[in-house]
């Protein structure tokens, strides 16, 4: 079943509809990588962080159910010259085809319906995190006890990073 995505017309009217990436996803990029590290950008939208974390060096696969905004992303890529290929899929059905040293996930995760689409996203990010990788996510409070409970769950494999207000990161044991 097609989902309905609110951004698209929101990205057909006009560019950088979410504004500036946060500024903790860019600390942590500057803090602990210099270049070619592998992102997945999971509902990337129209490239806000995508577009950041490939001009500082890195490849980026960009995720994201609008048309629009993955054709906006890949637009200003190439405009830069930068490593981003983007895919327009639903990011709860998506597979990637390869692991990845870095997932995101920009304020997305409170957007499904439930808890179980919610698990089958970062299901997918946790298989496809290489080892000693992280995942980063920032969505709204409401999330909070959902994602402690499912990294609670995982721990085995899962150290927490850092966490504060909106965002937590975690990271893949080796």
């Amino acid at each position: 079943m097609a989902k309905k995505n609110k951004y698209e017309q929101l990205y057909q009217e006009g560019r950088n509809v979410c504004g500036l990436p946060f500024p903790e996803f860019v600390q942590f990029f500057e803090g602990n990588f210099k270049k070619n590290v592998s992102v997945l950008d999971l509902g990337c939208g129209q490239g806000r962080d995508a577009l950041f974390i490939a001009r500082m060096g890195h490849e980026v696969l960009g995720v994201d159910l609008s048309p629009t905004g993955i054709a906006q992303m890949l637009a200003d890529a190439r405009k830069e010259n930068l490593k981003i290929s983007g895919v327009v899929a639903d990011i709860v059905t998506f597979e990637p085809e390869r692991d990845f040293d870095v997932v995101v996930m920009d304020r997305v995760l409170h957007m499904f319906a439930d808890d179980e689409e919610r698990t089958a996203v970062l299901v997918t990010a946790c298989v496809h995190t290489k080892p000693g990788g992280f995942i980063l996510i920032a969505d709204t409070p409401k999330q909070k006890s959902f994602l402690k409970a499912f990294f609670a769950g995982v721990a085995q494999d899962w150290q927490l990073f850092r966490q504060w207000k909106n965002f937590l990161i975690v990271q893949k044991n080796h």
